[in-house]
């Protein structure tokens, strides 16, 4: 038995395809038309209550602690439902205390830092962390920062491989703002940093109306994954199917890690993932697959 994996196109040395040869052209905003299209983060909601009940029932943590960093211009009251979910589901979930993200400010950097080392201090184990949009970029640089105080990385809708000179729906007012972002914060694609020092899990669209998808995602290998979802940017913290991905993440034991595999009966809610390459070329490609037939 196989099945159908998308990935980017891998390079060699000195090859046509080589990252420092031919460089990916940069990503512009979305297309008004999928901007427009984020207002279905209404009927995701509504799908969210009717799938509720559902969801519920995956309660099997282990009280671990997780740290849920909103995107850019949120605050935690846009992320009271995913956290409600996290504690229903047997975990410590936690806001990030710090009012509205209006981006990686050196306070807010110094206030993730301090809000991370805490919790580490008060459960006395790793804490997992989930970012909503820039929040997975915050979520990220602490993992990179502090490894032994992170369990893992989920992000949601993050840009993680946006670069000086890509474009997103709300550049222009970070390009009013970023005289106050830190300057050793970001400004260049993540893979670039090497593998996250803890297991990931990228959740993207590719019908994100907020970022382009194609900069959402990792590079995929044994502890860092991408799963795709149909969502809305703005609707990724309520969408069913990202949810039931963010539970079944963290029920994972404690040092243990292995990629997501959908149930059978949702394998169609989770399309084939794509993962990561300079050039942001797709290309389709069967391997053998682990399932027993």
């Amino acid at each position: 038995m196989s099945k159908v994996v998308t990935e980017l196109t891998t390079s060699t040395p000195g090859s046509s395809t080589d990252p420092t040869s031919r460089q990916r052209r940069n990503v512009r905003a979305p297309s008004m038309p999928m901007m427009m299209l984020e207002q279905r983060v209404m009927f995701e909601i509504g799908a969210l209550g009717a799938a509720a009940p559902w969801l519920r029932i995956l309660g099997r943590g282990d009280r671990h602690p997780v740290l849920v960093l909103p995107g850019f211009m949120g605050d935690d009251a846009s992320t009271v439902a995913l956290r409600l979910f996290i504690r229903g589901w047997g975990y410590w979930s936690h806001g990030w205390g710090l009012g509205q993200n209006l981006g990686p400010t050196t306070e807010a950097l110094q206030g993730i830092n301090d809000r991370l080392q805490a919790l580490h201090s008060r459960h006395g184990r790793p804490v997992s962390l989930v970012g909503w949009s820039l929040g997975g970029l915050y979520a990220r640089h602490l993992a990179r920062k502090h490894p032994e105080w992170v369990r893992q990385v989920i992000t949601l809708g993050s840009p993680l491989q946006m670069r000086e000179g890509d474009r997103a729906a709300p550049s222009q007012l970070t390009d009013l703002l970023k005289t106050r972002f830190d300057p050793q914060f970001g400004g260049g694609e993540d893979y670039l940093q090497g593998p996250l020092p803890v297991p990931s899990t990228t959740i993207y669209s590719r019908s994100d109306g907020v970022v382009r998808w194609q900069v959402c995602i990792d590079v995929a290998d044994e502890l860092h994954e991408n799963i795709e979802v149909n969502s809305s940017h703005v609707g990724l913290g309520f969408n069913p199917a990202a949810l039931y991905a963010v539970a079944d993440r963290l029920a994972q034991p404690e040092g243990t890690w292995k990629p997501f595999e959908a149930p059978c009966l949702l394998r169609r809610v989770y399309p084939h993932a794509a993962t990561y390459h300079p050039e942001g070329r797709v290309r389709r490609r069967r391997v053998a697959s682990t399932r027993q037939a």
